[in-house]
């Protein structure tokens, strides 16, 4: 059985961040019952997920 290993770095955090944020986005339009609406809200907000990831892994790996 494969454990979670927390210690590595997501490989493309902003692909991830789009994916989480679709889910979401998607949650959101068949809440408001305008799905184009979610859609693109997600994907705003995964790529703002995404890009955060992507900063945090750049300054843990730097050593600052």
């Amino acid at each position: 059985m494969n454990k979670w290993n927390k210690g590595n770095n997501i490989k493309s955090p902003v692909g991830f961040g789009i994916a989480i944020g679709v889910a979401i986005g998607s949650g959101i339009g068949v809440a408001m019952n305008n799905l184009a609406l979610g859609m693109g809200v997600g994907i705003a907000i995964g790529v703002a997920i995404g890009l955060s990831i992507n900063s945090k892994q750049d300054h843990d790996e730097s050593g600052e």
